[in-house]
């Protein structure tokens, strides 16, 4: 049994628009997966924010507004929970081939008490 890897949420490439407001798009390769290294606040309202591309190694960052940076944890948010989807399907489709896998062995005669 097994995945098919179509069923695994995949980003679509952004266009050669890129907008710098948009953090989580590399500027170098327009990789959407860049990610935060380290936040910190830069005063009142904005924060400084160090980032790393892992698909081009692009590393950079700044100090954006507030807006900005509530805008990329929300993307990063959505990002995690799409994570954890494809790893709840990944998860079940492992368990079930290891299901069937021990029912066949079991229906063959080849699992013995000294098994376990």
């Amino acid at each position: 049994m097994g995945l098919d890897p179509s069923s695994f949420h995949s980003p679509r490439r952004p266009s050669d628009a890129r907008h710098s407001r948009d953090l989580h798009i590399c500027p170098g390769c327009a990789s959407e997966f860049v990610y935060p290294v380290d936040w910190a606040p830069a005063d009142r309202k904005r924060w400084s924010v160090a980032l790393r591309c892992p698909e081009c190694e692009w590393t950079g960052g700044g100090i954006h507004e507030q807006e900005i940076v509530d805008r990329f944890d929300d993307v990063l948010d959505q990002a995690t929970e799409s994570i954890l989807d494809d790893l709840k399907a990944l998860t079940q489709a492992n368990m079930l081939d290891e299901v069937e896998s021990f029912a066949a062995a079991l229906h063959a005669d080849q699992i013995l008490p000294e098994d376990f």
